[in-house]
């Protein structure tokens, strides 16, 4: 009969502050992932839609790329500018004669003998028409990068955002049951002084909170890992940031001269780590409990795949390579150049019986320039263009391949994802809550001990961080689904 009693009045205690931990997460009106933390107070908060803007504009992969699009648009100048003519001016400044009676040397100023020479290239078969094309194909490219770029970082945000939302999701149930600990404590070391439990109880109950602790150091760490990985994404040094750590407080031996009842001893040793959080760039937050639905189904998306970026960035090089063949092929018909050249001379002509005399001498003449044995070289540049085709057109399907297997991997992560979570957000935490349930009635009746309890506690504790997992599992399968088809819209708005 003592024994009943005292269990009804520990389950009064205990099992109703312990049992907080469980509840928190149904009773509290704060959704899951916007809880607040004890974070560094300038550590603003930061939604994913937010984050969204902020890596289009500043993330560095996706500034390259449209530095990209700038260097192939600034290449259809040059392309579609014709061959630049060459301007030759000389002169000369002295003359040596050889007369049978001796050498002579004379030196004139330089204006009195000018040379000038126009060299103008003229193309045939089209080639600035052509070589205009080929830049366009390249600025086709360009862009199609940029959206495969932005493609690709925007999924590596959000893989990195779910990851730290799932370790702030941990971390809040992690506090919860700090909470719902340390009230059990307190109340445990009140009947323990009050001599209605053995001490015994009480070691065994805080010897069962370690794995609680660890659960906030490792959901602290992984928290402030994610943010890191956000803010890289973003452009920003993660390093620097509002310094100071969260904290949450521990347990505070006693003072001196306390009963002894207080005494530094087992009983009285601390059971919570001090730090919880270390200094982070701002603070995640979002509807972490969200489960959207798809909306679109999977032969939509498989026909999508073939429109994603990377896709359509082989088809384009596909393209460019055929324009860079006919650029090969039009080389065939050789370019002339037209040289023209006019001399003025008014060096001392000493021509000998002479009518008259000659003060200066003007020539102009013209020729013609045409490469000669140049068809090894051509038919050289065009097999080497026609190869290369050849691979774009092959590395082009195979693009194509590989999205699509990408596609069909993510849809099968994406149904596993899906029946998990149901089964995780519904009968395996309504299974856990029961078995607790369970085993305090036990309890209540004797027929079990605290650690019994605790290990239901633990059990259930376990099932709603496998119940997180599966959220996140969930979610990212669903921007997953967004990343390979190339569909927007997919990924989950928290």
């Amino acid at each position: 009969m003592r024994r009943l009693a005292r269990g009804a009045a520990l389950v009064g205690l205990v099992l109703s502050a312990a049992a907080a931990a469980p509840a928190a997460g149904a009773e509290r009106h704060i959704p899951l992932g916007l809880a607040p933390l004890p974070l560094a107070p300038r550590a603003g908060p930061l939604t994913l839609d937010e984050a969204e803007r902020r890596l289009i504009e500043r993330n560095l992969f996706v500034v390259a790329a449209k530095r990209g699009v700038d260097v192939a648009r600034a290449q259809i100048l040059v392309a579609g500018s014709l061959p630049p003519p060459q301007v030759t001016v000389g002169t000369a400044f002295g003359q040596v004669l050889e007369p049978a009676s001796g050498r002579t040397v004379r030196y004139y100023s330089p204006a009195s003998n000018v040379l000038v020479g126009l060299s103008v290239l003229v193309e045939r078969g089209g080639k600035r028409t052509l070589r205009s094309r080929l830049a366009d194909e390249q600025v086709g490219i360009a862009e199609a990068q940029v959206l495969d770029a932005l493609r690709l970082q925007l999924f590596q945000l959000r893989q990195a955002f779910l990851s730290a939302l799932l370790a702030r999701a941990n971390l809040e149930v992690a506090f919860a049951n700090r909470q719902s600990l340390d009230r059990t404590e307190a109340l445990l070391r009140r009947q323990w002084r009050e001599g209605a439990v053995p001490e015994g109880d009480l070691l065994r109950f805080q010897a069962s909170r370690l794995p609680f602790e660890a659960d906030i150091t490792a959901g602290a760490q992984a928290y402030a890992a994610g943010v890191a990985a956000v803010a890289a994404l973003l452009g920003e040094d993660a390093a620097v940031v509002q310094a100071g750590a969260g904290q949450s407080g521990a347990l505070n031996l006693p003072a001196p001269g306390a009963p002894p009842s207080s005494r530094p001893g087992p009983t009285n040793a601390p059971t919570t780590v001090r730090t919880v959080l270390s200094p982070v760039a701002f603070d995640l937050r979002g509807r972490f409990a969200v489960a959207p639905e798809l909306g679109v189904g999977r032969e939509e998306l498989a026909r999508a795949v073939s429109t994603r970026a990377d896709v359509v960035a082989a088809e384009r090089q596909v393209a460019a390579s055929a324009a860079n063949t006919r650029l090969a092929e039009a080389s065939r018909l050789r370019d002339v150049t037209v040289n023209g050249t006019a001399v003025r001379s008014q060096l001392p002509q000493d021509i000998p019986d002479s009518a008259r005399r000659v003060d200066a001498i003007n020539q102009f003449s013209m020729s013609l320039s045409i490469p000669i044995f140049t068809a090894g070289i051509v038919e050289g540049n065009v097999t080497t263009a026609q190869a290369q085709q050849g691979q774009a057109e092959a590395l082009s399907r195979a693009a194509l391949l590989g999205a699509r297997a990408e596609f069909a991997a993510a849809w099968a992560t994406y149904e596993q994802a899906r029946a998990l979570l149901e089964l995780y957000t519904s009968a395996a935490t309504n299974r856990a809550e029961e078995a607790y349930r369970s085993t305090e009635q036990a309890y209540l009746a004797g027929g079990r001990s605290l650690v019994d309890v605790l290990d239901a506690l633990r059990v259930l504790n376990a099932t709603r961080l496998q119940a997180n997992q599966a959220r996140h599992a969930y979610l990212l399968s669903l921007a997953a689904l967004e990343q390979v088809s190339g569909v927007s819209g997919i990924a989950p708005r928290l």
